[in-house]
């Protein structure tokens, strides 16, 4: 009887244990979360003279999935926005939800020479509302044109590494980077990437992203 009894206590727990390890591959098969991005910007967020699947938007949630990160890059980039625009937005945007946010304003302040120190202003308000909703940030700077002078350029370039330092975000200095200047990646106005141009953006700043998406999910 005893013999029976324990032979039986032992099959109960080689099932157990099976069962828990069973578990466990399937607890270590679980596909990883979607994690949605909210791409803050302007017309270099929108796509600004390309079909949408040539837009920034577009190409990054591209280029993440075939690395195997399920995301979704949501699109809130508005055309000819300023940091000002952005900041009054953000509510707005907000509503889809996001895990991380891409913050990529101050192109069209360079253009309407806005003083740095509002653009600072804006851009902070805008970090501080997102961590305040535990969303973690990765600040795309902009690089003022040094034809607007040194005193401008150090102030505008400035405030974007202020606000990195300050408030410990993920920096990708220049948004342009590698674009900027070509023309072989931009439009004909020079401004704007072309597709090719998008395509350079996206992959020179995905270590930056990934980083992010990391940064959120520890």
């Amino acid at each position: 009887m005893l013999r029976r009894k324990l032979a039986a206590l032992a099959g109960a727990s080689v099932l157990t244990a099976m069962s828990g390890h069973g578990t466990s591959r399937r607890a270590a098969a679980q596909p990883a979360r979607e994690v949605r991005i909210l791409a803050l910007g302007d017309s270099l967020t929108a796509g600004f003279g390309l079909v949408r699947a040539e837009g920034f938007v577009a190409q990054l949630q591209a280029a993440l999935r075939a690395r195997g990160i399920p995301a979704t890059v949501l699109d809130a980039g508005v055309s000819g926005d300023t940091s000002a625009g952005g900041r009054a937005r953000l509510d707005w945007a907000l509503a889809d939800r996001p895990d991380v946010a891409i913050v990529a304003l101050g192109g069209n302040d360079l253009l309407r020479a806005i003083d740095p120190a509002n653009t600072y202003a804006n851009l902070n308000d805008i970090i501080t509302r997102l961590k305040g909703r535990n969303i973690a940030v990765l600040l795309a700077g902009m690089l003022a044109p040094r034809n607007l002078g040194a005193e401008y350029v150090a102030a505008f370039d400035g405030a974007y590494q202020r606000l990195a330092r300050e408030h410990d975000v993920i920096f990708y200095p220049f948004f342009l980077d590698g674009v900027a200047t070509d023309p072989a990646l931009n439009q004909p106005d020079g401004i704007h990437p072309n597709a090719r141009g998008v395509a350079v953006m996206v992959e020179r700043m995905l270590p930056a992203i990934e980083a992010l998406i990391a940064k959120a999910r520890a």
